[in-house]
């Protein structure tokens, strides 16, 4: 097994306890999570990733059925060109760029590795396609090897926590890499995921969170919220 290599990051945000304690509350709200993708291999997970991308995974997890029906491995989406992906994946979006990339991905996982995924972040990134992130789920998924991946919703979840202080993917990867032990990496980005997409949206619902009490957002929302009750208060005594 060969460990995802993550990049060097500043020193945590909130101490490892708090951070223990913040996970335990989401784990309770959002027991076992997990990818929300379906798939059966590692390279099904890699193809359903790809597509992805500025796409719901409900969305995807209707187009890769028959995807797969017709090119269940590298070596079968290697033989033939973009173009005849093309109308199928077509309901995911940006379907001329990513039916460039399964197919590049897969030509490159038959040269490269006789058509098997490598349980390596340094092999997958260099396949085309493929991202940190999306070699992190993989491998973490896929693959049994610990990945933390990071999209939008943990960037947002995380930041709001308090549990790091950055919005770029790599800072805030390593950051929360150091915050929580390897075994734990998939299941963190998980949960940060599902509460980003259920709770924690752009416009959040906080009255449903589990962990508002100890969440660095919504102390800054009371914080300012108590000026405005005191001029609200004044207001109607002097009235």
């Amino acid at each position: 097994m060969v460990r995802a290599k993550t990049p060097l990051a500043p020193a945590p945000a909130v101490r490892p306890q708090q951070a223990r304690a913040i996970l335990e509350r989401l784990e309770s709200q959002h027991p076992n999570a997990t990818t929300e993708l379906h798939f059966q291999t590692p390279f099904e997970l890699l193809v359903a990733t790809i597509l992805s991308a500025q796409c719901t995974d409900a969305r995807v997890n209707q187009v890769t059925p028959g995807l797969f029906a017709r090119f269940p491995d590298a070596r079968a989406m290697a033989a033939v060109e973009p173009e005849t992906l093309e109308p199928i994946i077509q309901p995911t979006g940006f379907f001329r760029a990513k039916s460039r990339s399964l197919v590049g991905m897969s030509r490159a996982l038959v040269e490269r590795y006789q058509g098997h995924v490598p349980a390596s972040m340094d092999a997958l990134v260099e396949l085309p396609g493929v991202g940190r992130k999306t070699a992190n789920v993989v491998l973490g998924h896929a693959l049994g090897v610990p990945g933390l991946p990071v999209d939008r919703h943990v960037l947002r979840v995380a930041t709001r926590l308090g549990l790091v202080q950055s919005t770029d993917p790599e800072v805030v990867e390593a950051a929360l890499c150091r915050l929580f032990p390897p075994n734990k990496w998939t299941l963190v980005s998980d949960t940060l995921i599902l509460h980003g997409r259920r709770v924690c949206r752009p416009k959040p619902m906080c009255d449903r969170c589990a962990v508002r009490e100890l969440c660095a957002y919504y102390r800054q929302l009371g914080a300012k919220a108590a000026p405005r009750a005191r001029r609200a208060s004044l207001s109607r005594h002097k009235s």
